[in-house]
C-alpha cells in the first residue's frame, strides 16, 4: 500500500468525526480525483486492529460481483473479537451492494468506508436503503492551493496559468507538465469515464452523440441553456437529437461527476427557475484536453474555477436571476450567503458599471464580490469587494 501521500486535509477533517462510528462513510466523485488515496490516508490514521480492503478495479477482486459475494468475502476476512475497518473501492461495480452494506452495518465489529463514481446509483441506493446510517463526502479535483502543494509550486500568475490549463487531477504530480503528455493522459481519463461510467452502465448505443454533447458543453461553459436550446442548436449543426436525449445524456455526464448542472435561482422570488441552467466541468484539464486550451476561453475558465472552489469550500451554488440581470453565483453555506460576479477585467467603465451595478441592486447585506483576472486588491466599491482570482481563492480558504 502506498504511503508517501500528499494529504488531502480538507477531506480528512470532514471524515474524522465519523471514524469508528456505526455509519457508512461514502466518498463519491469523478474517477481519478483521488478517492482511493484518501482511503489509504484514512487507513494510516484509524486506530483499528484489522483492515479489509477490496478494490473493484483490481482483478484480484473480480469474483465479488453481488451483495452475497461481498458479504461472504468480508465475513471470511473478518477477525472476531476486535474492530475491523472495511474499505471498498468503486462499490457501484457490485450488484445490489446496498443490501450487503445494510447487513454489514448490523455488525458492531465493522467500521465501513467505500468509494463510488456514480452519483445517481449511490444517492438512490444509499439514501434510500441506508437513510440515516450513512454520510456522503464528495471528493473534488485538486483545489488551486492543493495543486500548488502537489506540484511543489509557488503561488504566482504562472502557477495559476498551469492550473487553468492542466486542471487538478492528483496524478499530474507524477507527469512532466507538458501539453502532449498531460492532455494525452487526460483524454484517456475522459474515455474511461465515457465508456465505463456512462456508455456501458446505461447501455448507450449512440456514443458519438455523447462525444458531441460533451464537446458542446465544454465549449459553452457558463452559458445559460435549457435542454431544448441545446437540442435546437445541435440540430442546426446537423446533429440529430431530441430534447429527451439531451436531458438523459447530460444527466449521465453529471452522474459520472464529469460535469455539474447548476440551476438558476430567482433572488427576489426566492425560488428555483424551472427552465435554464449552466454547466461547469469538474476538472478543467479534462475539458481542455477535449477541445483545446484557447485564449478566447479565459472568461469561461475563470467562471469554472470560481464555481469549483465554491463547491470545494462547501457552498451550495446556484446561478442568480434578478429581474433581467444575472448574478453569476449565489452561494450558501451554514445559513449564510455570498454573491459573486466574474469578469476578466474591469478596465472598461461599462464592465465596471455592469458587474458592480448588478450586485448593488440586490437588497440585502450579504457579502458581494467581483472576481477578475486583474491583479487588483484595494478598496471596495459601495461595499462590493473586488478581488483577483487568486485573492478570492485565498479568501475562500480562510
Amino acid at each position: 500500500m502506498k504511503t508517501d501521500f500528499v494529504y488531502r486535509k480538507r477531506y480528512l477533517e470532514l471524515v474524522r468525526p465519523f471514524m469508528g462510528k456505526k455509519l457508512i462513510k461514502v466518498f463519491t466523485g469523478q474517477r481519478r480525483v483521488g478517492k482511493s488515496y484518501l482511503l489509504f490516508q484514512i487507513m494510516q490514521e484509524i486506530k483499528t486492529d484489522h483492515i479489509i480492503y477490496i478494490n473493484k478495479e483490481d482483478l484480484a477482486f473480480s469474483h465479488i460481483k453481488t451483495a452475497e459475494d461481498l458479504n461472504a468475502c468480508i465475513q471470511a476476512e473478518k477477525k472476531s473479537g476486535q474492530k475491523n475497518a472495511v474499505f471498498i473501492d468503486e462499490i457501484q461495480e457490485i450488484a445490489g451492494f446496498e443490501q450487503a452494506l445494510r447487513s454489514l452495518l448490523l455488525d458492531d465489529e465493522l467500521d465501513l468506508y467505500c468509494t463510488g463514481s456514480n452519483a445517481h446509483l449511490l444517492s438512490r441506493d444509499i439514501a434510500g436503503s441506508l437513510s440515516g446510517r450513512s454520510i456522503e463526502i464528495t471528493v473534488h479535483s485538486l483545489s488551486y492551493f492543493e495543486f500548488l502543494e502537489f506540484m511543489h509550486l509557488e503561488d504566482s500568475d504562472k502557477s495559476m496559468s498551469l492550473f487553468l490549463k492542466y486542471g487538478g487531477l492528483p496524478y499530474l504530480k507524477e507527469l512532466p507538465l507538458q501539453d502532449h503528455v498531460v492532455f494525452e493522459y487526460l483524454r484517456n481519463i475522459y474515455s474511461t469515464i465515457a465508456m465505463r461510467d456512462i456508455a456501458n452502465r446505461y447501455a448507450l448505443r449512440n456514443t458519438l452523440f455523447l462525444e458531441q454533447l460533451t464537446q458542446f458543453l465544454a465549449s459553452n461553459i457558463g452559458n445559460l441553456f435549457s435542454a431544448k436550446k441545446i437540442s435546437d442548436f445541435l440540430k442546426s449543426q446537423q446533429i440529430s437529437t431530441s430534447v429527451a436525449q439531451v436531458q438523459n445524456y447530460t444527466e449521465y455526464l453529471a452522474n459520472a461527476f464529469l460535469i455539474h448542472k447548476v440551476p438558476r435561482y430567482d433572488i427576489e422570488g426566492k425560488r428555483i427557475f424551472e427552465i435554464g441552467e449552466k454547466y461547469y466541468f469538474e476538472d478543467l484539464g479534462v475539458r481542455n484536453a477535449l477541445i483545446g486550451y484557447r485564449v478566447q476561453d479565459r472568461g469561461k475558465l475563470l467562471e469554472n474555477v470560481i464555481f469549483n472552489h465554491l463547491q470545494i469550500a462547501g457552498y451550495n451554488v446556484k446561478i442568480g436571476g434578478l429581474n433581467s440581470q444575472e448574478i453569476d453565483f449565489v452561494a450558501e453555506k451554514n445559513g449564510e450567503r455570498i454573491y459573486v460576479q466574474a469578469t476578466l477585467t474591469i478596465n472598461e467603465e461599462k464592465t465596471l458599471e455592469r458587474e458592480f451595478g448588478n450586485l448593488l441592486k440586490i437588497q440585502d447585506n450579504y457579502p458581494k464580490f467581483v472576481v477578475t483576472m486583474d491583479e487588483f486588491e484595494g478598496n471596495s466599491f459601495e461595499g462590493v469587494v473586488c478581488l483577483s482570482l487568486r485573492g478570492f481563492l485565498k479568501w475562500l480558504e480562510k
